[in-house]
């Protein structure tokens, strides 16, 4: 089984390489390292960085020097973090991942970018009424899509053996933004709805689908408002395939193929260069549809398909691949990524657990989240669950 750790570039900066990547061979024994290369913005707390406690990220930066050349006349490009200074640190973690046997990994938020949303909001998915959710980049839009494979063409240049793809999706209403407020309750369906993409673009892939665009936004703007007026109604269960004879239901199918065309389009470009592109599927089976998010159709679009095995004992992760089996992907066409941290883990055995359950099922990848913001304990839990 492969392994490795999801890291920042700044943990390597604080830390120094050979501390770095001492604790991952080391203390974790783990045979790579995943490091992000575009990501959003956060603010975490670090338990073991020599240099801080907490940490800001940047809206949307990135964690690599991009190539001017490449980017020339782009409006949507790769900012690089003031964090990394004039250094590289993509560079730096793939000669020394090369001296030590280690592979590298890209892990990359391709449309969740605070940072390109507000800056080009055109590029931003758009709600029913036209309002903008600023916090992502539309999978439809032809710019973005653009960018999302040149950031893949820019990765190979590392020597990356692997893209984890985050966020090469759409994203719901409530994703998590900084004071996001909801004061009367808004009810499941309405949240659904809301973040529904009715932007240009997404309009006209759906009418190219056959469904009768303009006649679903209508639907979707008199739900909303009827919901939005009593909170009787926002309490009503949801029955989107119920609105305007299916056609919302059918719109949202749409966003699917649009999300599994770029899929396809990104892992493309990934095996132009020898390279795996694993999409990342956050929510699990069942979850993703309103995010367009087909996971029979990705899991033949994709290289793999990686999710979350966050979970507090051995069987519940069992359970989480039983569901992805369901729905046609195998345990052998997955990756998983495990916290070995307090909140998900009792201690080693709880891990190991895991671990040899992952390993029964055939799974061939397990990642482990996140370097910098695990205390060195669980480094060490890491360690002892894969020996």
């Amino acid at each position: 089984m492969e392994s490795s750790v999801l890291a920042f570039a700044t943990d390597l900066l604080d830390e120094g390489a050979d501390t770095f990547f001492g604790n991952l061979t080391d203390r974790a024994g783990v045979g790579g390292v995943t490091l992000a290369s575009v990501y959003h913005e956060a603010r975490d707390v670090f338990p073991h960085n020599p240099r801080r406690v907490i940490r800001y990220l940047e809206p949307g930066a990135a964690y690599f020097r991009p190539d001017p050349a490449r980017w020339s006349g782009r409006r949507l490009r790769p900012v690089p973090s003031t964090a990394i200074g004039d250094r590289d640190p993509f560079a730096e973690a793939a000669e020394e991942a090369r001296r030590r046997g280690l592979k590298l990994h890209a892990w990359t938020v391709f449309c969740h970018n605070d940072r390109l949303g507000f800056e080009h909001p055109d590029c931003a998915p758009a709600n029913a009424f036209g309002d903008r959710h600023l916090t992502e980049l539309c999978p439809a839009h032809p710019e973005v899509r653009a960018y999302a494979r040149t950031l893949v063409t820019e990765l190979a240049r590392y020597g990356v053996d692997a893209i984890r793809a985050e966020s090469l999706h759409f994203h719901g209403l409530r994703h998590g933004y900084h004071h996001e407020r909801y004061f009367e309750e808004l009810g499941p369906a309405a949240e659904a709805l809301l973040g529904l993409c009715f932007c240009t673009h997404c309009r006209a892939a759906a009418v190219r689908a056959g469904v009768p665009a303009e006649e679903a936004a209508a639907a979707v703007r008199a739900e909303l408002r009827r919901r939005l007026a009593d909170d009787t109604a926002a309490a009503e269960p949801a029955a989107l395939d119920e609105l305007a004879d299916g056609a919302v239901a059918a719109y949202v199918d749409a966003s699917a193929a649009t999300v599994t065309s770029l899929a396809a389009e990104v892992t493309e470009e990934a095996d132009r260069y020898g390279m795996r592109l694993s999409f990342l599927d956050g929510g699990g089976p069942g979850s993703g549809w309103l995010s367009g998010i087909d996971l029979p159709a990705l899991a033949k679009a994709a290289h793999q398909i990686e999710t979350l095995g966050y979970a507090r004992t051995p069987e519940a992760v069992r359970e989480k691949l039983a569901a992805f089996a369901l729905h046609g992907v195998r345990p052998r066409d997955m990756a998983v990524i495990l916290r070995p941290m307090a909140s998900d883990c009792d201690g080693p055995a709880n891990l190991a657990a895991k671990v040899a359950v992952l390993r029964e099922l055939g799974v061939p990848e397990v990642e482990f989240y996140h370097y910098g913001l695990m205390r060195l304990s669980s480094l060490d839990r890491i360690g002892a669950a894969l020996a």
